[in-house]
């Protein structure tokens, strides 16, 4: 199942399919290894649902709403959150 990274909740897991954008911002993902093939964990989302925070890499990151609506992910159904 395809899900763009703002839609995720508490625990989902997923890895990245696609990360869309063009420039700086494409490149800024990038440089953060928010690429292709990287397994992604939901953290938390703010209050007002700006910014989100995933677990990637090993490392905690935190994203704006319209950056996370740049990445798609493929959701791991069925496995333990």
């Amino acid at each position: 199942m395809l899900k763009k990274m703002h839609e995720l909740t508490h625990g989902d897991r997923g890895i990245i399919t696609k990360v869309e954008g063009q420039g700086r911002v494409r490149r800024r993902l990038f440089d953060m290894g928010v690429t292709p093939g990287a397994p992604v964990t939901f953290i938390k989302k703010a209050p007002l649902g700006d910014p989100i925070e995933i677990k990637i890499r090993g490392y905690d990151l935190t994203l704006r709403k319209d950056e996370a609506a740049l990445i798609t992910l493929e959701l791991k159904i069925g496995e333990d959150k």
